[in-house]
């Protein structure tokens, strides 16, 4: 193991943790902004009670990201220099984008929400969370626009062994990044859906045995919803599960557009994820190893069918006579398992979604009552809380990984990438310094979340008591009543 192998492994370890925080912000940002406007528009506390109660957790983990992505910036200067001289003329103006305009607005409207309850007015207030939750998702299509250029790079040119940009408008809409940035963006929605679907659900089942065990409305039901108040937690179960079935419909659409140009810009990394080894025509799809459906890949590549897909061996000696020798293969089992487990633990999710939508249907005959949460189908969704992490990382791993040996696709080697001062022993160093801060930060998240999960909303306020009519009032009454029957 030489130094490329720890800064790639330190690069992936901390690009994986901090993307867990991302998704999760980005669609729980979302869902807040939604309860706090079912709040203004409805005037119901429990409404209240929830966007504050998923506000915290949003903050915590939007706390967390913000810590953890300042890191990956400091690891281009460190482990990866001669990829930050040959890309930094292109990636200066989208970083940039993202951290004076989008990120600005998202911080500076977090700290104006936070600060802003009982001092703004109430439509201000609400403007300031879609405000931020707008930031956030402007700062992720900027970063990933800046990270669809390393793998189909556009609108530039090499000067002196460094790339210029040349057309910043065609590195915006680059099409790689078209069809990422849906694709990541529903993908964060199922995060913050499965997310919310658990903490309901761990409501849910608690509420149900406190009630078996005679709770009544006393004690800790206060706070997790007491007897008859289930509904606070079928609210934001149902809403969840309605963007998670919706989200998870974009995730496949964008998916389709990105497989088309995977055939078109990065065959290898379609090779890989399928393990075809030679050049098929009506290429057959593998669900797993000795199970193939016929022509399905070309079909879901090309929508022809027929098309002729490269294999993986294929490619290498295409690459070898055009680039020289060299290995151009990636991690082929990370890549094609990745991608099964991308697939399989979103689909589970999603047909989670769609089962609690059938389940929480409103009873026929009975208008806007809606069906009881079973506690079987609560408790698949405290279980099911890590598939969506899962399958949204492993997207990442196949992306990432499968454009190996490639930091920018057909121009930058990865070899070629890395700061060349660096010793091992200070890359182990600092990989050991990263991964101790990391695990303190995470049993930090992880505590918080929890504890705050555990101790749910605040407690509704005490209706007003209701004063006696005075005699006066009678007689105001009593006086209005043969005009009020006319």
């Amino acid at each position: 193991m030489d130094a490329l192998d720890l800064a790639r492994w330190q690069f992936g370890v901390t690009t994986v943790y901090h993307f867990l925080f991302v998704p999760l912000t980005i669609g729980l940002g979302v869902f807040v902004a939604g309860l706090q406007t079912a709040w203004h528009r409805t005037g119901k506390e429990h409404y209240l009670r929830l966007t504050k109660f998923f506000g915290k957790l949003f903050l915590i983990n939007f706390a967390m990201g913000v810590v953890t992505g300042i890191v990956q910036e400091f690891q281009f200067g460190m482990n990866w220099s001669e990829y930050s001289i040959f890309v930094g003329d292109v990636f200066g103006a989208p970083l940039a984008l993202e951290a004076l305009l989008a990120f600005f607005l998202e911080s500076t409207f977090i700290g104006l929400w936070i600060f802003g309850w009982d001092r703004l007015p109430k439509r201000v207030h609400l403007a300031t969370i879609w405000a931020a939750v707008i930031g956030s998702n402007l700062s992720a299509y900027f970063i990933l626009a800046a990270n669809a250029w390393m793998k189909h790079p556009v609108g530039y040119e090499v000067v002196d062994g460094k790339a210029r940009m040349t057309d910043l408008w065609a590195v915006l809409t680059n099409s790689t990044a078209l069809a990422q940035v849906p694709h990541v963006i529903a993908g964060a929605f199922v995060v913050a859906g499965g997310f919310v679907l658990a903490v309901c659900g761990y409501h849910l089942l608690r509420e149900l045995r406190e009630r078996r065990a005679g709770a009544g409305g006393t004690g800790r039901t206060g706070r997790t919803g007491g007897t008859g108040a289930a509904s606070i937690w079928r609210t934001p179960m149902r809403a969840a599960l309605l963007m998670t079935a919706i989200a998870g419909a974009l995730v496949a659409g964008s998916g389709d557009m990105s497989a088309r140009l995977l055939y078109e810009q990065q065959p290898m990394k379609l090779a890989a994820a399928e393990g075809l080894r030679h050049d098929t025509a009506g290429a057959p799809f593998s669900p797993v190893p000795g199970l193939e459906v016929p022509k399905l890949l070309s079909l879901l590549s090309t929508h022809d069918p027929n098309a002729v897909v490269q294999g993986t061996e294929d490619l290498q000696a295409r690459y070898a006579e055009r680039f020289g020798p060299g290995d151009y293969l990636p991690n082929l089992p990370v890549v094609f398992w990745s991608f099964r487990v991308m697939i399989v633990f979103g689909l589970s999710t999603v047909g989670l979604a769609m089962l609690g939508l059938w389940l929480t249907r409103r009873r026929r005959g009975v208008p806007r009552t809606p069906r009881e949460v079973p506690a079987w189908f609560a408790r698949i969704c405290v279980l099911a809380l890590p598939l969506p992490t899962i399958a949204i990382i492993s997207g990442w791993l196949l992306s990432e990984i499968g454009r190996q040996p490639w930091t920018v696709q057909g121009e930058l080697l990865t070899a070629a990438s890395v700061s060349p001062g660096v010793s091992l022993a200070e890359v182990a160093v600092s990989l050991a310094v990263f991964t101790a801060l990391y695990g303190a930060l995470a049993l930090a998240e992880a505590i918080l979340l929890t504890r705050h999960v555990k101790a749910g909303p605040e407690p509704a306020a005490p209706a007003a008591p209701r004063t006696p009519p005075s005699r006066d009032d009678e007689s105001a009454d009593a006086r209005l009543q043969p005009t009020l029957m006319y």
